[in-house]
């Protein structure tokens, strides 16, 4: 599948070894805390990329996990091999180093390796905010590098002039920023628990090795985002962190901490989150609560049984045991449809596509005040309106107020709030009249005044 980079075509790659604040200086010049920071060596694992607009001039930057040097992270050459990749063919290279320890020994690989590419290298000394750093300042002038700037990419200092530099060396119209996505271009986030296929579905999508793909749990740390064209429409992609249950997560440390927590956010801004579960391991309380959390953001739901090749070929019993079982866990998101795939030999990926654009435009889905309230009003004849209190309760008419998530407001005799077993037979009602396929639907009751 072709990928439609929404990025300016001017290239700058961030490279240095672990903790010498790469991840720090991205989030100061994009604008944003895409990239997470801590003081944990090796904290960046995939490749971010975002875009940088200075003295009316745009170009696309990139992070890249420590290219050399220690962490504990066991994944860390492989980390390693992608910033190399990464750092190929782009227009300049940013090579940041830490100030108050002085130039190290895996400075000096990395100086080596970049005085043979063809970009020109800028070097940026960091945290000279800190009184160390005066004394080791004149110590980088001897990787042969310029032009050298001081910065704290931390608290802002220097980072103008950085920009200066940037925009001067690069290569006259490479900053012309390309059509990127239209703004209401719908996000979808890809989530679920650990290891059950979100980054090779993300990969399989894109047609790239955009993320990076391990057996270990807990590989995907950054909420990694991307965008793909598909039948004319553009979709915003971002790849999540698997989600544990707290008690793990908080043995997991700040890095996973902090990856869950981005997650999370993703599912409150996306229009549609496509939960991963695992075919062959079955599904749990975990996906459970997953599911109510997506469910509670509002965005639309799709889900993907991945790791289908597993258990292909037992039969259409088996699928309707299985489909039975997954509805009977996942309660919370009834109403989501289910796509059984493999993100490893790529069968019937691609229909996930097809599902999240049809459930992005059932949860915008707008229908008119005269057809709601032939509904309601059919609806409420057959089975009487319930509250939380005992009573008779009247609907006197009903409005839909808001879209994505639909959500209806009834006007009652009593102004309070419908039993929940109402609610939901009421919201069985609406589906069965206006589709809504994979999106929540909120229900608000005002009094009569």
């Amino acid at each position: 599948m072709p990928r439609t980079s929404a990025l300016a075509s001017g290239r700058v790659a961030l490279v240095g070894r672990p903790n010498v604040g790469k991840s720090t200086l991205f989030n100061r010049l994009t604008g944003g805390r895409r990239a997470i920071v801590t003081a944990v060596a090796g904290t960046t694992r995939d490749v971010l990329e975002g875009e940088v607009e200075w003295q009316g001039r745009r170009f696309s930057l990139i992070d890249t996990g420590g290219v050399v040097g220690a962490s504990e992270d066991p994944m860390q050459e492989a980390v390693a091999a992608r910033g190399r990749r990464a750092a190929d063919g782009v227009d300049m290279v940013i090579f940041v180093v830490a100030g108050p320890e002085g130039p190290v020994p895996a400075d000096e690989e990395i100086a080596a390796e970049l005085r043979t590419l063809g970009a020109p290298v800028l070097l940026a000394v960091n945290k000279m905010d800190d009184r160390r750093s005066e004394g080791h300042l004149a110590e980088f002038f001897r990787f042969g590098l310029e032009p050298l700037v001081e910065i704290a990419a931390e608290h802002g200092q220097g980072v103008g002039d950085l920009l200066d530099l940037v925009v001067a060396q690069l290569p006259t119209g490479s900053t012309c920023a390309l059509p990127g996505p239209e703004p209401e271009a719908p996000k979808i986030a890809v989530v679920g628990r650990p290891n059950v296929g979100k980054s090779s579905l993300v990969n399989r999508l894109l047609g790239q090795d955009r993320v990076m793909v391990s057996s270990t749990p807990g590989t995907t740390r950054d909420a990694i985002e991307d965008t793909l064209r598909w039948h004319r429409q553009q979709f915003r992609l971002v790849d999540t962190a698997g989600i544990r249950r707290p008690g793990r997560v908080s043995r997991g440390g700040k890095v996973e901490s902090v990856s869950v927590v981005r997650a999370r956010h993703a599912m409150e801004e996306a229009d549609v989150a496509v939960l991963v579960v695992d075919a062959a391991g079955g599904t749990g309380k975990r996906d459970a609560a997953i599911a109510g959390e997506a469910e509670k953001a509002g965005c639309g739901v799709v889900l993907a049984a991945n790791k289908w090749d597993l258990v292909k070929g037992r039969g259409p019993e088996f699928v309707k045991e299985f489909d039975r079982k997954l509805r009977d866990v996942l309660k919370f998101v009834e109403y989501a449809p289910i796509v059984h795939l493999s993100a490893l030999t790529g069968e019937r990926a691609h229909k996930v596509l097809q599902l999240i654009d049809e459930v992005g435009q059932a949860r915008r889905t707008k229908v008119t005040t005269a057809a709601l309230n032939k509904v309601i009003e059919r609806s409420t004849a057959r089975q009487a309106p319930s509250g939380a209190r005992k009573g008779t309760i009247r609907v006197r008419y009903a409005v839909q107020s808001g879209i994505a998530p639909p959500t209806f407001t009834l006007f009652t005799s009593r102004g309070e709030r419908l039993h929940f077993s109402y609610e939901r037979y009421l919201r069985k009602q609406l589906r069965a009249a206006f589709g809504f396929l994979g999106s929540p639907i909120r229900l608000k009751v005002r009094g009569r005044r």
